[in-house]
């Protein structure tokens, strides 16, 4: 076996009486909890854990850590979703033995601390969203989204309106999580479309509230710049349009990278907006979690917050409940550390850094289109925001190379996919997001990279579509992993879906076959 054979499961490793592991014997006479368990939660046999030793141990999984791709490990431009490089002094910071062994439980006396620094973090996303309140609560992005429109919904029972008003509009380029959320909620999606320039339809919003009826109209959702990287011009008219009907509006903050210290969701009139702050401001990101997603609001929809909100009195930080509060939407205030990384990052950037920040994210992504647009057809004309979309419909058509095809081969030369086959509403797309991390001398890797993988759709359009070729795991197949899933350890079964897939996929094998030895199996 190769140390790096990633194919090897840690119970092949196993040897009985191998340890990785030496406790000293108890001091104390041992305890038999089965004998305080239900019968059901019982095992009748010891469980089949490997036994190998330490070292086994770490180059395992080591050598397993080396296949997983990640921002330190090469460019990830994964469009919508700001996969930046986290500063290591934030995971210093949060490390501070201070802010780790703090407890939600303590007296608030006792920690005044992080009350101050969840105080002061409110304050900093009051300024960059120009609303008038927020809450640090909701863990992620679709979390914070679920907070604000149970506000809405509270909003409008308050006025003894939520009966009749059960339509949420959506733009055709929204995330899927927007009309997931109002439907959660309890409110009815109301779906509009973009215009040609990828932007949203104003006409169409009011053809929609015309049929609908005003008096319906509960609010709208949008994000800005919008999934397509193009920005929504006329946001401002449909939440006027909104709000003369009676409703709200709901500011999508995911992109919210393009317009710090630029502009913001409460100048463009939105009622509340959710921040990514594991995406804008370098919390840890992927692997479902943690995140954070707080929600900024207006004055019209403070009082409905979720429950406590920090508030300072003199020199002193102090918990309360907000007079109409919707209730807890999460444990305790949040995920501290998470909002503990950003306020670091907030601080050490200032407020001409945070406007730098979207400038150079603007411009990046720019200069990556401005350099692919010979090769690759962009899917919106004109300038794009902090990311951009582009269509391979032609090469799909002419060529027989997909977006999954050009993604899976860019790993190939150590460069990421961007996001693949999002926003829906574009054939064959890829959806390009640098951020303001990348350098210069990065991006030019990533155009040469992509100007050749273009040379290659002309030239051997077969190498691009059995992509990636240099990657441990090749192609899987996705449709067996998602109706067959072995989920646990299980020989038998993993060995037989392998047979399975050698069938299927017979090119793959005969392509590792010329490879040089060691290659891995998908």
């Amino acid at each position: 076996m190769m140390f790096t054979d990633y194919n090897t499961l840690i119970f092949d490793l196993s040897q009985e009486g191998h340890t990785a592991y030496d406790l000293p014997s108890l001091e104390i006479e041992e305890y038999d909890l089965s004998a305080d368990l239900d019968n059901h939660l019982v095992r009748e046999e010891a469980a089949n854990l490997p036994e190998v030793s330490e070292l086994q141990l770490i180059r395992h999984y080591t050598a397993l850590s080396s296949r997983t791709f990640g921002i330190e490990t090469g460019p990830y431009p994964l469009g919508s979703c700001t996969m930046k490089y986290n500063p290591k002094v934030n995971e210093d910071i949060a490390a501070m033995p201070g802010f780790a062994n703090v407890h939600p439980l303590q007296s608030v006396e006792s920690k005044q601390g992080a009350l101050q620094v969840m105080y002061e973090m409110q304050e900093a996303l009051k300024e960059v969203t120009g609303f008038d309140a927020v809450t640090l609560q909701p863990k992620a992005g679709a979390h914070g989204e679920l907070t604000a429109i149970l506000a809405f919904k509270k909003y409008f029972q308050e006025k003894g309106e939520l009966e009749e008003r059960k339509y949420i509009f959506v733009p055709d380029s929204a995330h899927g999580t927007n009309p997931a959320t109002a439907a959660v909620a309890g409110f009815d999606i109301v779906e509009f479309p973009s215009n040609e320039k990828g932007m949203m339809d104003v006409e169409a919003v009011e053809a929609a509230i015309e049929q609908y009826g005003p008096e319906t109209v509960a609010g709208v959702m949008i994000t800005n710049p919008s999934t397509a990287g193009v920005f929504e011009t006329y946001a401002k008219d449909i939440v006027e349009l909104i709000h003369d009907a009676g409703g709200l509006a709901y500011y999508d903050g995911a992109n919210l990278n393009a317009i710090m210290g630029i502009t913001s969701p409460g100048l463009m009139g939105f009622d509340a907006a959710h921040m990514n702050l594991h995406k804008t401001m370098t919390g840890p990101h992927g692997g479902g979690g943690p995140g954070s997603g707080p929600i900024g609001v207006n004055d019209k929809l403070a009082p409905y917050l979720p429950a406590p909100m920090i508030q300072k009195e003199g020199d002193s930080y102090s918990l309360y409940d907000p007079e109409k509060s919707i209730g807890r939407v999460s444990g305790y205030y949040g995920n501290f550390g998470v909002n503990l990384r950003a306020y670091a990052y907030v601080r050490a950037m200032g407020a001409d850094g945070l406007r730098r920040v979207s400038e150079d994210a603007v411009l990046n992504a720019n200069y990556l289109r401005a350099e692919l647009k010979d090769k690759y057809d962009m899917a919106f004309p004109g300038y794009c925001m902090n990311d951009f979309t582009m269509t391979l419909s032609r090469q799909a058509k002419e060529d027989d190379v997909t977006a999954k095809d050009v993604g899976k081969r860019m790993l190939d030369y150590g460069v990421h996919a961007p996001t693949t086959y999002f926003p829906l509403h574009v054939d064959e797309c890829l959806q390009w997001e640098p951020t303001e991390t990348e350098s210069k001398q990065d991006l030019d890797y990533i155009i040469e990279v992509m100007l050749n993988i273009a040379e290659e759709i002309e030239t051997d359009p077969e190498m691009v579509r059995k992509a990636p070729h240099n990657a441990p795991v090749t192609r899987l197949d996705e449709v067996l992993a998602s109706r067959k899933p072995v989920l646990t350890y299980d020989r038998e079964a993993i060995e037989a879906q392998y047979e399975v897939f050698k069938e299927t996929h017979a090119d793959l094998f005969e392509q590792e076959d010329q490879q040089s030895p060691g290659s891995a199996k998908a």
